[in-house]
């Protein structure tokens, strides 16, 4: 695969995620998996240009967004537990 084409792939999975939480705002879960798929989108596309101008920088910043993203996800499952507690179900 070129270059082109793996932009354009992490391209249409950022979007996904963003239509993911356009239409599903009801449900708390749906929307923090549409953040993940963001997340590893922006990832996917710092790891191609690490790659492709052969620069660690990217690296960096990808271990900076999965330390970021595993404790938005923490915190996500925490607040989805306690929702889920208080009105025995996950949608808003």
């Amino acid at each position: 695969m070129n270059l082109q084409e793996m932009v354009s792939f992490t391209t249409l999975l950022f979007f996904t995620g963003i239509s993911g939480m356009v239409l599903n705002r009801n449900n708390l879960l749906i929307v923090l998996m549409s953040i993940e798929i963001m997340l590893l989108a922006v990832n996917l596309n710092f790891i191609i240009f690490s790659i492709q101008f052969d620069d660690i920088v990217g690296f960096l910043c990808v271990l900076f967004i999965l330390s970021l993203a595993a404790t938005e996800s923490a915190i996500g499952l925490s607040l989805i537990c306690t929702y889920n507690n208080v009105k025995n179900n996950i949608i808003l």
